[in-house]
């Protein structure tokens, strides 16, 4: 596990663009990417556009770690926010964005997407794999959209399962525990004091993390990174 904190929710961002950056700069081979929705996300996405014009794009494969099941133009839309923030500014070909279909029927969608993943990605120890998969984390300890009443649906065999938000109901794809623990690496990007305490109960294994989905991140094949701000990290 590699904690790296920063003073503010914006140097997280400019410091997680950096690294990312090298990442795919020291690359000899193409990159593939699990995005993660969230607002830190939308300052990293601002922050490559800015300041990384030189990022080679066509060498990079873009995935959704989870998507809301709504329209590509729905406000909702991790893909949406992506297209309007980064996609629509940076040279990328289109043949290598690969988005799950929010509007598509979600049963559907989860088995479509995660054929997908089997013939896009490359694989290794039987189970396809991300060279990187960016994951936020809710003031619940969920992840991607895998919510402590449904843990379960991490330990599923399939690449991607229903999620339902436990508050709105709202239906989501996500990808599964399999693939966030088989990728290269595993970027957690952590902001804000409503996230100290539980950041504080995984990383310790205190109190009740094991009932949080964040908790069970632990790539075998790669490393965990935490991109954290001062205020995230603050109980640590």
């Amino acid at each position: 596990m590699n904690i790296k904190t920063y003073p503010s929710k914006q140097e997280v961002a400019e410091q997680f663009s950096k690294w990312l950056s090298e990442l795919i700069t020291s690359s000899e081979n193409p990159v593939h990417i699990a995005l993660s929705g969230g607002s830190t996300p939308k300052i990293v996405f601002e922050e490559l556009v800015r300041n990384y014009s030189g990022i080679d794009w066509p060498g990079v494969h873009l995935y959704w770690g989870d998507e809301r099941c709504v329209p590509p133009g729905d406000a909702d839309s991790n893909y949406g926010m992506t297209a309007g923030l980064l996609l629509s500014k940076i040279e990328i070909p289109g043949e290598n964005i690969h988005r799950i279909k929010g509007e598509n029927d979600p049963a559907e969608e989860a088995v479509r997407y995660g054929a997908l993943l089997e013939e896009k990605l490359p694989e290794g120890n039987g189970v396809p794999r991300f060279d990187l998969v960016i994951l936020g984390m809710g003031d619940d300890g969920h992840t991607a959209s895998v919510f402590p009443h449904e843990i379960d649906l991490w330990a599923s065999e399939q690449n991607c399962e229903v999620a339902i938000h436990p508050d709105t109901g709202q239906k989501r794809i996500t990808i599964t525990g399999k693939l966030v623990n088989n990728a290269e690496a595993v970027a957690f990007l952590v902001t804000g004091s409503g996230k100290a305490e539980k950041v504080r109960e995984i990383i310790h294994h205190e109190g009740g993390y094991a009932t949080y989905p964040a908790s069970l991140v632990a790539p075998s094949a790669g490393t965990l990174y935490w991109f954290m701000d001062e205020d995230a990290a603050n109980l640590l």
